[in-house]
């Protein structure tokens, strides 16, 4: 039963964390911060769980999966869309190109599962295995580029989205430990500690002042510096 509570906790949790960010890249237009690279992963990895809990009958991660990738295209389209520079055919080579892969894997493990009768479970454990490298990378990207660059402009950034993925990534790996899942406790692992690095970079970045600000019309000053320190504040 504390499995169960545990399992449904993460995927609360989990159902709820892209939506600051839907709300920041998709209507607030606020993009910049972003990893191009771990966006095009977070978009991924839900498509390789939802085939994983297909093939494991998982039914948390499939319902959990089908939401978050819902949400987590629409930051993807919303950046892509805003940054030019990222759909040219070399950025999208190297940003793309693990989420590529990541498809293809799920693609080619569902085919299988359905040509192989009474297989699913020997292939859920592949594709968790897969699934467990994929999210180490995933975890990567954005606090890798947080931490080259503190003095970066994090707008695009939603605080309480990385609150909440700390959050969900906690409850997954108490989840998995308890249910002898090493692919769940695993990814989960990776994903607390990206989320933990990125929540500190944002806690800790200084704040913007008015002294800073070049010369001009201080009415205009003042509402960006308010906007951005309620952003600051996780709003």
């Amino acid at each position: 039963m504390h499995a169960s509570v545990l399992g449904w906790l993460g995927a609360a949790l989990s159902i709820a964390l892209p939506w600051p960010q839907v709300w920041r890249s998709c209507v607030q237009r606020h993009t910049t911060g972003l990893s191009a690279t771990a966006s095009w992963l977070t978009f991924a990895l839900p498509i390789g769980w939802i085939t994983y809990g297909l093939l494991s009958g998982e039914r948390v991660q499939v319902v959990t999966n089908t939401i978050t990738g819902t949400a987590s295209l629409a930051v993807l389209v919303a950046l892509l869309g805003a940054r030019r520079e990222l759909r040219t055919g070399r950025m999208l080579a190297g940003s793309a190109g693990a989420a590529v892969v990541m498809l293809a894997t799920a693609l080619g493990c569902g085919a299988a599962a359905a040509l192989l009768p009474g297989s699913g479970r020997v292939i859920a454990d592949f594709l968790g295995t897969v699934l467990v490298a994929a999210s180490i990378m995933s975890a990567v990207p954005q606090p890798l580029a947080l931490l080259r660059d503190r003095t970066q402009d994090l707008s695009g950034l939603s605080p309480l989205r990385w609150r909440l993925t700390a959050g969900a990534a906690s409850a997954w790996l108490a989840y998995g430990a308890l249910t002898g899942q090493p692919a769940v406790w695993l990814s989960a692992s990776a994903g607390l500690a990206g989320a933990l690095v990125v929540c500190f970079v944002l806690a800790t970045r200084p704040a913007t002042s008015l002294s800073a600000l070049p010369t001009g019309d201080p009415v205009n000053w003042r509402a960006t510096v308010t906007t951005r320190n309620l952003a600051m504040a996780g709003v």
